[in-house]
């Protein structure tokens, strides 16, 4: 029986990833040992309990960013966690390490090195974080969602769908999408959202400029987030909603997507042959503008900075956009093209190479 440790979590970009690679590798072989690395402060607290993984957790330690006490006492602290996660590889008999990113994934490819067991690391962002830089440098079994992402030894193997988006069949549950959000069925529709939590200039540019889209002959889904305060536009056209736990029948009735860039995001509407207009997150390191890079580029979709993403923007780029059916069709063909369902079977793949006695 092979023990796979799983590493990564505190957003969903390493969490959602990881999951299904987890329920990809339980749902081949039932018997398979698959554990979670994570903390007790992350989503993976609550995410992977209740999917039925076992999760170990370690003490969330991000590296210090300014002198002081806290960068001092870093190194010896980083070593006790590196000589727990020794301990769990160790007591566990785990046969090989995968992560996926996050504050847990930089010890873990430590304490996989010095237990002398296989690694495997898959790269969500366009742009590699500091672990799995690392993680890199210590294995040739590296996987990245995004073409061109720069890590060394990286080959392209796309993002590990959450299973209902893998195999989703749009235009087979469109007509009871369109019934679960109240939406008018065939009517082309505009899919808005920020997130869980809601992006709010998104949020107040989409609810000041909505007539110029319902203008356009369109219908629109907007979800807010949990946290949006707006006063919201009561119109004929204009569905809003706060939260959507079913993203897949959101997507499905979809023909355009207005969203952040996160890496998940943009795999996903790809893979979906969905068009998009991309407003990237304006803090960070810039990953999300490089997430969407490979899909402007193809012509899949529109990128705008937030703070040119205004109700003018929407009047004068958007709405000849809506308009505009070749173009739109345009987009999906090409979204298609560059799109990839099977990026979970391409990292469990990268983890059978990496551990060739694995038994079935």
């Amino acid at each position: 029986m092979t023990t796979y440790l799983l590493c990564g979590g505190g957003t969903a970009g390493h969490v959602n990833p990881l999951l299904a690679v987890a329920d990809r590798l339980r749902e081949r072989d039932p018997e398979a040992n698959i554990l979670v690395l994570g903390t007790a402060e992350g989503l993976e607290a609550r995410l992977v309990p209740e999917r039925g993984f076992r999760l170990l957790v370690v003490d969330r330690l991000p590296f210090p960013r300014r002198p002081g006490g806290a960068l001092l006492r870093f190194p010896r602290r980083f070593a006790g966690v590196v000589g727990h996660i020794r301990e769990l590889i160790g007591e566990h008999d785990v046969d090989v390490v995968v992560g996926f990113g996050g504050y847990v994934s930089a010890p873990a490819y430590l304490a996989a090195r010095r237990e002398k067991v296989a690694i495997v690391v898959h790269e969500a962002n366009a742009r590699p974080g500091l672990a799995n830089r690392l993680g890199a440098a210590f294995t040739r079994h590296v996987g990245v969602a995004f073409r061109g992402t720069g890590l060394r030894r990286a080959r392209f193997v796309g993002m590990p769908l959450r299973p209902e988006i893998e195999r989703l069949e749009r235009h087979s549950v469109r007509q009871e999408a369109y019934a679960a959000f109240g939406l008018t069925p065939g009517k082309l529709t505009l899919v808005v959202t920020g997130g869980s939590l809601g992006a709010r200039r998104i949020n107040e540019t989409v609810a000041e400029a909505i007539p110029f889209v319902i203008g356009a002959a369109w219908q629109v889904l907007h979800i807010t987030g949990q946290r949006s305060e707006i006063d919201y536009p009561v119109l004929a056209g204009y569905r809003v909603i706060p939260y959507c736990d079913r993203m897949d029948l959101a997507l499905a009735v979809a023909d355009l997507v207005l969203a952040r860039a996160g890496s998940s995001t943009v795999s996903e509407l790809s893979a979906l042959a969905i068009p998009a207009v991309y407003v990237p997150l304006a803090i960070g390191n810039g990953e999300q503008r490089l997430n969407a890079r490979e899909a402007v580029t193809a012509h899949a979709a529109v990128m705008v900075d937030n703070a040119q993403f205004t109700p003018e923007w929407i009047a004068d780029a958007l709405v000849p956009l809506l308009v505009d059916r070749a173009a739109l069709a345009a987009m999906a063909a090409s979204a298609a093209a560059i799109g990839v369902r099977d990026g979970t079977d391409r990292v469990v793949a990268l983890i059978d190479e990496a551990t060739p006695g694995r038994v079935a």
